[in-house]
């Protein structure tokens, strides 16, 4: 299980940078104010994660992110016994610490964790706030502050693999997306240090392989690759290698595919 834990940072310099599309930020802040729940959905490498750190530091509260994957299960997020010095203790998982502390436990896509994971949250997303945890006894009401936020990606679901009704029913849900060109430049220029006019060729360019997904892809290049490759261009390394390793080869190991994003990466850039 990985958990990571960020300190409240508060207003200013120490806000990671997140470059709004819309009103989500308004939203998000109505929300926490509110003690509701928030879901985000959309594709991988979109802005999620980072939307939720920059929300955590501007309202000044502490962030546990939970990556969540098949294996997690809800002793994973609640805590269990552990044997330290020759004694039994209990160890606090970190949905338990959020809750007590008043902070906010982000579930990056909770889809991917067991099915009991969700039962779990159900008390903690209606107005009794309270996480019940069986192997101690305790019945913990969430901290003022504590605010439980979740994403998933409705495009890589499977039949096995989706939230029920009942469960996205229980939170405020926001739709991310890719930025529209001019943003992702300006996101992708700030987070890498590269000059805008080549960096707005590698976002014509994601574009272009985001509209191959579901046909060759079964996902678009991501922000994240976007800035990776500008980063290797602005370190110094060539464009067609930089593009090559980071928003070619991550994508398929269908030696084919990736002779059809090389000619896409020619037209382009010539």
């Amino acid at each position: 299980m990985n958990a990571h834990v960020k300190p409240a940072e508060g207003k200013g310099a120490d806000v990671p940078f997140y470059l709004p599309q819309g009103d989500e930020v308004a939203v998000f802040e109505a929300a926490a104010a509110r003690d509701l729940p928030v879901l985000l959905k959309g594709p991988t490498g979109c802005g999620k994660t980072r939307f939720v750190a920059h929300m955590a530091a501007r309202l000044g509260r502490p962030l546990y992110t939970v990556a969540c994957h098949d294996d997690l299960s809800a002793a994973d997020l609640i805590g269990r016994y552990l044997l330290k010095g020759g004694e039994t203790v209990w160890t606090d998982g970190p949905l338990t610490r959020a809750v007590r502390e008043g902070a906010i436990c982000y579930l990056d896509e909770v889809v991917e964790a067991r099915k009991d994971v969700t039962v779990v949250l159900h008390p903690l997303t209606d107005d009794r706030r309270i996480l019940p945890i069986d192997r101690t006894g305790e019945e913990i009401e969430a901290a003022p502050g504590f605010m439980l936020v979740a994403s998933y990606n409705p495009g890589y679901q499977n039949i096995l693999k989706t939230l029920k009704p009942s469960t996205r029913q229980r939170f405020v849900a926001m739709e991310f997306d890719f930025p529209e060109p001019t943003r992702e430049a300006e996101i992708v220029t700030r987070e890498s240090g590269l000059d805008p006019d080549r960096t707005l060729g590698l976002v014509r360019l994601a574009g272009k392989i985001r509209g191959l997904k579901g046909q060759d892809l079964e996902e678009g290049v991501s922000t994240r690759l976007v800035v990776y490759a500008a980063s290797l261009i602005a370190g110094g390394m060539a464009l067609d290698r930089a593009i090559e390793v980071a928003m070619i080869e991550p994508l398929t190991d269908e030696a084919e595919v990736r002779r059809g994003l090389r000619d896409l990466v020619a037209a382009i850039f010539g």
